[in-house]
């Protein structure tokens, strides 16, 4: 990422620019599947300038996993939200999104997961459980909506729906796990919204 002669470097930018580089790389290959040499050649940066700009590599995957968290927490909300007013086509919306993108070729599961289960340490952790409770957000909000008597244990089953599709996606194709997870998460609304 070469600046040019007489022009000002924009740390936000550039900082901006290196995440949004990093964040296809850092899925494809995993958090520990490329080191920095490779890492910095792949993005076009020196080594110098991710070290200013992150501190470390870790500095680096926790701007990718905030970003990425950011992205797709709005991603499923704004899918929720273009469904319209019922909470079943909210619903529905979402785990049809889901399955497109578990339908993609460079999918590899969900990135918050994957880095918990790849790096133990509390700052991840603690990014992996904030997007979590950012989905939670979505799905509670649907299933007020819904008038569950029980939205946040509702919220929390279609949660562990979503996450449960995502690593059978994952690992044992993607095939109909999304669809799968749809009608169960349909059913959970219904009996949901019957009991009311």
């Amino acid at each position: 990422m070469p600046v040019a002669k007489g022009s000002t470097i924009d740390p936000v930018r550039t900082r901006a620019t290196i995440v949004d580089a990093a964040i296809p790389v850092l899925y494809e290959r995993g958090l520990d599947g490329i080191g920095v040499a490779e890492l910095c050649t792949r993005l076009g940066v020196s080594k110098e300038t991710l070290y200013r700009h992150f501190g470390t590599k870790e500095g680096l995957i926790e701007a990718v996993l905030q970003e990425r968290s950011e992205r797709v927490t709005q991603w499923l909300a704004g899918v929720a939200e273009d469904a319209g007013n019922d909470p079943r086509a909210q619903l529905a919306a979402v785990f049809d999104a889901l399955q497109q993108w578990y339908d993609d070729p460079v999918f590899r599961g969900c990135a918050m997961l994957n880095a918990a289960a790849q790096h133990h340490i509390d700052s991840v952790r603690a990014i992996t459980a904030r997007h979590l409770d950012r989905y939670l957000e979505v799905f509670t909000g649907i299933a007020e909506r819904a008038g569950a008597a029980h939205p946040r244990l509702l919220g929390r089953q279609f949660l562990m729906l979503v996450e449960g599709a995502t690593v059978v996606a994952a690992h044992q194709g993607a095939a109909d796990a999304g669809e799968q997870a749809r009608q169960a998460a349909l059913t959970l609304l219904s009996a949901a919204s019957e009991g009311v």
